[in-house]
């Protein structure tokens, strides 16, 4: 069964589409847009920090040091580890 597609708008900014299973971050890439900051391949992490403002979602594991527990609770996260599970609406920065 294939995992069902929610759309992701950025506030301000564009909308693409991203599965249960895909990362927020590389489905914005897949979709050919950059509008998040990339900073892992360069030894840069905490770059692609977001914060939720609607939507219900699931993280990975993230560095503390880049989002805290208090972050979290506020709806940041690190994109490159977000997982939605529903439509979101992210803010950048």
């Amino acid at each position: 069964m294939k995992a069902e597609a929610h759309q992701i708008r950025i506030v301000g900014g564009a909308q693409f589409t991203c599965s249960e299973e895909e990362r927020v971050l590389f489905a914005m890439e897949r979709s050919g847009l950059d509008e998040i900051g990339v900073g892992c391949r360069g030894g840069g992490c905490g770059f692609c920090r977001v914060r939720v403002v609607e939507g219900k979602y699931r993280t990975g594991k993230m560095s503390t040091a880049k989002v805290t527990a208090a972050d979290q609770a506020q709806g940041y996260a690190l994109a490159c580890r977000l997982y939605p599970l529903n439509d979101l609406l992210i803010e950048v920065g």
